[in-house]
């Protein structure tokens, strides 16, 4: 049986975009089933981030920068100020979800941001992102406009802080075990083993 793995990220979240090749070099060799979560890291009413402001570029320069780097990533530090909110990004990765496609859409929505520079708060560049991968222009639409999908964003968000515990991004949940950072492939193949070693039942005695 599939080994269960959430991944909280947020879209503005340049650490959550340099996790992704763990967690794809993971899929390649484990047998798991991954799962894409929301969190917002500032939701309304909470101020986002300027790049404009000294915080942004000190952390970029001392280490989203030099993590890049050693994994090969292409990712610049957006210009858009101040950074856009997720929330209506997220009721699209529900769409995603249901179809399929949310790693697609996840992995559009990071290079969309961090590598073409856009806007991903704006309906539409979400729209233009949604289609990119495949999703109807309606029914994304629709979901940029449904108040269902807002209360479950909110309740996705209202589980990851009060059931998961979810403080930060990225955040990685195997078979309920937290991993906070940005694990290497590495670690989260070692910790795959190890949970998987416990399920398996002792050998009967001969």
């Amino acid at each position: 049986m599939s080994t269960q793995v959430d991944v909280f990220v947020d879209y503005v979240c340049p650490f959550c975009f340099l996790v992704e090749g763990a967690v794809e070099e993971l899929k390649r060799d484990r047998d798991v089933e991954v799962r894409i979560r929301p969190f917002e890291l500032r939701p309304d009413p909470v101020p986002t981030l300027r790049p404009e402001d000294e915080y942004l570029p000190r952390v970029w320069k001392s280490s989203v920068y030099p993590m890049a780097e050693r994994l090969g990533v292409d990712i610049t530090l957006p210009s858009i100020s101040p950074q856009p909110r997720t929330e209506k990004a997220f009721m699209v990765l529900q769409l995603a979800q249901e179809q399929g496609k949310a790693e697609e859409y996840t992995e559009a929505m990071f290079k969309a941001f961090f590598q073409d520079d856009r806007d991903i708060g704006h309906d539409a560049v979400i729209i233009e992102v949604a289609l990119s991968v495949g999703l109807d222009r309606s029914q994304v639409e629709e979901a940029l406009h449904s108040d269902q999908r807002r209360d479950r964003q909110r309740a996705d968000q209202d589980y990851a802080v009060n059931t998961v515990g979810i403080e930060a991004v990225p955040g990685i949940v195997v078979e309920g075990q937290l991993l906070r950072g940005v694990p290497s492939a590495t670690r989260l193949k070692k910790v795959v083993d190890q949970l998987t070693a416990q399920d398996v039942p002792p050998r009967p005695e001969p």
